[in-house]
């Protein structure tokens, strides 16, 4: 059965990122260049240890400092909208961080990278989400701020997929009750990559889907899906490949705020991320091999075209030639005056037609 998919980038901050926004502004400016946000920012905490946890949802800021982030606990404080400049700012001063780094969490067009401060981590990545009753693909910016026992995390906009990892937090006996703040980087890096496994497979199904298309009729809409699928392969390799470099620095092990266990996790991670970048080099590779079936596909159905109207053509040379020669107004011609000169004519015509298809056909021409 054929599916009429159509992915695309729904944020349209991917393809026009507003960095005009920006200019002539000083280094550190807090200046919002993503979508518009109708809602208000709000804050989620979780707190746990091997024997405790501790959930809270839309708490405010003047509640969070309220709180004792003490280093008996993980902090993991999930700040939901960052369109509200001010309430980064506050955030950031509270926690001490760098002014440019501010400025990156404000600025959802970020290249995934890693900086590494004195006492923090600061990493960004992409999250991208399928919406299988859309077909549209959708990016947010993940900003996380590692600082010993703390972990910050920004998010563009509600919903994200990290809910896996919230349901091993409130599990006892799990593993990353048991870790650091550290192990809960990696985990939410591990569920970022792995997600793009289920986008990607999502793309594949898609391009098997036109190439059946393109093979069975070439229509330009098929051709305008294909542009669509590339065009979204591209976007997904500038947000995996910068990534590969986070997770290959991360997983080093330099940094004093990410354990050993952690950094053998993140090799994992990696792997997974290079098994992504293989992936989706094929699928671009595919999707241009695509192209040349839909050039292959059209010059095919032209030359059937072409081989049709030229058995047309040279069937009707001989009946043409007859009809000109009994055409002429020559009255010394006695064929004109016989009574079954009309339909022996006819009969004839008829003949070399027929005699001519049955000749195609014996040589394969038609």
């Amino acid at each position: 059965m054929k599916r009429n998919l159509s992915l695309r980038i729904r944020k349209t901050g991917i393809s026009r990122p507003k960095f005009g926004q920006k200019a002539g502004l000083a280094p550190g400016t807090l200046a919002y260049t993503g979508e518009t946000r109708q809602f208000e920012p709000w804050i989620d905490l979780i707190r746990f240890n091997e024997t405790t946890f501790e959930e809270k949802h839309r708490i405010g800021l003047e509640e969070l400092k309220r709180e004792n982030l003490d280093a008996g606990f993980v902090n993991w404080i999930n700040v939901i909208g960052i369109h509200r400049t001010e309430l980064i700012q506050q955030i950031g001063q509270d926690f001490g961080l760098h002014a440019l780094v501010m400025e990156d969490i404000v600025h959802p067009n970020q290249r995934p990278k890693l900086d590494e401060y004195d006492d923090y981590l600061y990493v960004v990545g992409k999250m991208i989400q399928f919406t299988p009753e859309t077909q549209e693909i959708s990016s947010e910016q993940l900003s996380i701020v590692l600082r010993g026992n703390t972990l910050i995390t920004f998010l563009e906009d509600k919903g994200d997929l990290f809910e896996q990892v919230r349901d091993r937090i409130r599990k006892g006996n799990q593993k990353i009750r048991k870790s650091g703040a550290d192990y809960l980087v990696y985990s939410l890096l591990d569920s970022l990559v792995d997600n793009y496994f289920v986008v990607l497979e999502s793309i594949g199904d898609h391009l098997e889907d036109l190439e059946m298309r393109l093979l069975e009729d070439p229509r330009t809409e098929v051709l305008q899906e294909l542009h669509k699928a590339k065009r979204d392969l591209i976007y997904l390799r500038k947000f995996i490949w910068p990534l590969r470099e986070v997770i290959s620095l991360l997983s080093k092990g330099d940094s004093l705020l990410l354990t050993g266990n952690t950094t053998l996790y993140l090799r994992d991670v990696y792997d997974h991320c290079i098994h992504v970048i293989d992936t989706l080099e094929t699928f671009r590779d595919v999707s241009s091999g695509l192209m040349d079936v839909y050039l292959s596909s059209i010059s095919n159905k032209m030359n059937n075209v072409m081989k049709t109207l030229t058995i047309i053509a040279t069937i009707f040379i001989p009946l043409t030639f007859i009809v000109g020669v009994y055409g002429m107004n020559f009255d010394a011609m006695p064929e004109l005056h016989y009574a079954w000169a009309y339909p022996t004519v006819w009969i004839v015509m008829i003949g070399i037609a027929v005699g001519m298809l049955i000749w195609f056909r014996k040589n394969r021409w038609w």
